[in-house]
């Protein structure tokens, strides 16, 4: 990464909870402190504080994730005093509610507003169109993948040397098989109770409990394999409970379709990385278009073939036939196909599966690429203000 960057930049950050936008703030948080620059995120807080804390940089705790109009409008004034008393060079905001209120406190310093598309806003009103558009008003709009690109170009009247793409990144020291103890994922393998002599392929959903996510597409086209052919996989569904009803119902279509006791939702999961390596394949069949899709890159990088659906930003992540498999999104059979061709696969096919995901996001998808980019972002930004 290039050094020298002796600048504050405020990252203002709804919350520090689990997610693509507050691991990216971490992220550049750790970058400003590595070439010499200061950092102040702005945010409601959360479970991540602590990591935040790590990186050096400072928490300032404003209720930037309301939405109340007074509240946003107060929010104005505290970022300006903020941004001053702390010499802050570049105002860099991560979603649409603190956005408006980052941009007003920018325009009335003279600074430079930089905004992330985090992820592809629906707008079924003018008035939505218009509160979405705060994120295409930056200076700089960083998109996440090509995909969210295109969306705000056809959205938005916005010059297109303004919307560079900056995917996401992986931190590959941490999603690197060789960093993954035996003890951690024995560990997991007994939480799960995946007994040691399983036979069946272990299929993995890392993804929150929600409806676009696709479970339920999956445990339907499981059902399809496991008829075709019986013992050959068992379905792991890791991540947080967003709506407990469509839990219950997971549950219940699982027992439905005969799976009884093969799909096992085991919530939020903190090792990540032990959760890939004892999974033979991880899948993500979304069946709405993601700006990105982090997930499909962290199973690459820890070398792990993946199927996902064939839409938006997580299509840009996997190379078909080299790294992985798209599918049709919603598409039952197409999805059990692709399940089924990979399980056939030798375990010679599928480690160069492997070892060509994790060199594709070494290439392209490696924490250090955002890094190194965002901070070239905020350099451009600050010689341009310098005349």
């Amino acid at each position: 990464m290039q050094a020298g960057f002796p600048h504050t930049v405020m990252q203002v950050t709804p919350a520090l909870q689990v997610g693509g936008v507050e691991r990216t703030t971490i992220e550049i948080a750790e970058a400003l402190a590595a070439a010499g620059g200061r950092c102040v995120v702005v945010s409601r807080g959360g479970r991540l504080e602590r990591e935040l804390a790590r990186t050096g940089a400072e928490l300032v705790r404003l209720p930037v994730d309301s939405k109340n109009p007074l509240v946003m409008l107060a929010n104005v004034r505290r970022l300006r005093d903020l941004a001053q008393s702390r010499q802050v060079r570049i105002l860099h905001a991560r979603s649409r509610a603190p956005a408006w209120s980052t941009l007003a406190a920018a325009r009335s310093l003279g600074l430079p507003l930089v905004t992330t598309y985090h992820g592809v806003y629906s707008a079924q009103s003018p008035w939505k169109r218009f509160y979405n558009s705060i994120m295409a008003r930056g200076d700089i709009v960083i998109a996440n993948s090509h995909f969210t690109k295109a969306h705000i170009l056809q959205t938005y009247e916005v010059d297109p040397g303004r919307v560079p793409v900056i995917p996401r990144g992986v931190d590959v020291k941490r999603f690197d098989p060789k960093a993954v103890s035996p003890e951690r994922i024995a560990a997991l393998r007994e939480a799960w109770h995946v007994p040691n002599d399983c036979q069946r392929s272990l299929v993995l959903l890392p993804a929150r409990l929600s409806r676009w996510k696709g479970h339920g597409l999956l445990i339907e086209a499981a059902a399809r394999v496991e008829a075709r052919q019986p013992g050959r996989l068992r379905l792991i569904l890791v991540g947080a409970v967003d709506d407990s009803a469509y839990h219950s119902e997971l549950q219940r279509l699982a027992f439905a379709r005969g799976l009884g006791n093969l799909v096992s939702l085991v919530g939020h999961v903190e090792d990540m990385p032990a959760a890939l390596m004892l999974a033979d394949l991880a899948v993500f069949p979304s069946i709405r278009a993601e700006a990105f899709g982090r997930g499909a890159i962290e199973a690459q990088a820890m070398q792990r073939p993946v199927i996902a659906s064939d839409l938006g930003g997580m299509a840009e992540t996997i190379a078909p036939g080299e790294t992985g498999l798209l599918c049709t999104a919603g598409d039952v059979a197409g999805l059990a196909a692709a399940m089924e061709s990979i399980l056939a696969m030798s375990d010679a096919q599928k480690a160069a599966m492997g070892a060509a995901g994790r060199a594709r996001v070494m290439a392209l998808f490696c924490e250090t690429r955002l890094k190194s980019a965002t901070l070239d972002v905020y350099r451009g930004l600050i010689n341009k203000a310098s005349g």
